[in-house]
């Protein structure tokens, strides 16, 4: 099968996510700089949730250009992997509502911790289809980064119960570490 409609429909899943996000950030009412200081935890954990769905969406879209085509597996495993991306929103609100607040901090790294699984297992799928000498096993090779990043995340959340900011600046380290497009998979491509 070929991969054109299900990228198709990731980018606009994405899209819809984010558009979800945005559209749950309130109108202060107030002209002035004291009606905006509420809504900071609002307006952090949105950004934070926009990079991470960015990161996604541009790692989504190197591995796509790996791979040449899908079958019924990478089909729902890529459904696995939006879903758990479609809840960013719903975590997003709460733990941005809730000032960061331990069990929302919690819920937000599972949902984090989920989408890396996910992510992973979508990974798995097209190299298994693709073969252990394909561009993409090839280029991601031991993926230190992503299992680094579950370990943060795990430990996000094993410190949110009693200090739920440092396991969301653990999140954001994360979100830091990924923030330069991984370019494993570009230079394979290149060479």
């Amino acid at each position: 099968m070929g991969k054109g409609r299900l990228e198709a429909f990731s980018d606009g899943v994405i899209a819809i996510i984010i558009t979800i996000m945005v559209l749950e950030l309130k109108v202060p009412h107030g002209a002035t700089w004291d009606t905006l200081l509420p809504l900071a935890p609002v307006m952090l954990s949105y950004v934070l949730s926009f990079v991470y769905v960015g990161i996604y969406w541009n790692n989504h879209h190197h591995m796509m250009h790996a791979v040449s085509k899908v079958n019924g597996g990478v089909l729902w495993a890529n459904l696995h992997l939006l879903f758990w991306l479609s809840l960013i929103p719903f975590v997003t609100g709460w733990m941005g509502e809730n000032h960061f607040s331990a069990i929302p901090a919690a819920i937000y790294g599972v949902v984090l911790t989920m989408s890396a699984l996910a992510y992973m297992l979508l990974e798995k799928v097209l190299i298994r289809l693709h073969g252990a000498n394909s561009a993409l096993a090839l280029a991601v090779g031991k993926e230190r980064k992503l299992w680094l990043s579950l370990a943060i995340y795990v430990l996000g959340i094993a410190v949110s119960v009693l200090h739920p900011w440092l396991s969301v600046s653990l999140y954001v380290a994360v979100a830091l570490l990924w923030f330069i497009p991984d370019r494993r998979i570009e230079i394979r491509l290149s060479s």
